[in-house]
């Protein structure tokens, strides 16, 4: 159980790491386009969110989760572009309920709702990609006893010098 719980807060430390980066590459390009152009908040928003997908599967696939299956890319690609546009769809609902049903529009109401949308949907965002995107391998069973594993092994394959089985049975 310890290790279990020791893995789980490991898991999660990486994933806030990317996450956490993720946010700031979120932020950053948000902001730098509702900067230089005249886009209207959600636009902006949903184009530094899909940057930010594209800069998090990279963490995820290769620091997070690199010693996950690898077998099935293309199903995990799929997945993860679905499971990341249904958090684009959080994040950026909060964002468009502040702005456009309830008026908040000035860059600090648009940077708080933001960020409080991309809160929301990385919970959602955590529990979707360790469930279904970037799947543990299957554990193999341990082995309690050498006579287990010898019957299951080709008993012609283990034998004594003289020829005979290694083991009586």
């Amino acid at each position: 159980m310890r290790q279990r719980i020791e893995g789980l807060v490991r898991e999660v430390v990486k994933f806030g790491a990317v996450g956490g980066a993720g946010v700031l590459v979120n932020l950053l390009v948000f902001n730098l386009i509702r900067h230089v152009t005249d886009l209207h908040v959600v636009r902006a928003s949903i184009i530094a969110t899909v940057v930010a997908i594209a800069f998090n599967y990279l963490g995820f696939r290769y620091f997070t989760y690199r010693d996950r299956d690898k077998s099935r890319r293309t199903r995990e690609m799929s997945l993860f572009l679905l499971f990341s546009a249904v958090g684009l769809v959080i994040e950026n609902g909060v964002l468009y309920t502040a702005t456009y049903g309830f008026g908040w529009d000035s860059p600090l109401q648009s940077n708080i709702f933001k960020f409080l949308g991309i809160g929301i949907g990385t919970l959602f965002r955590f529990w979707s990609y360790r469930s279904w995107v970037f799947r543990a391998r299957p554990a193999r069973e341990p082995v309690t006893r050498a006579e287990t594993f010898l019957e299951h092994e080709d008993p012609t394959a283990l034998r004594a010098p003289d020829g005979a089985p290694a083991t009586q049975r």
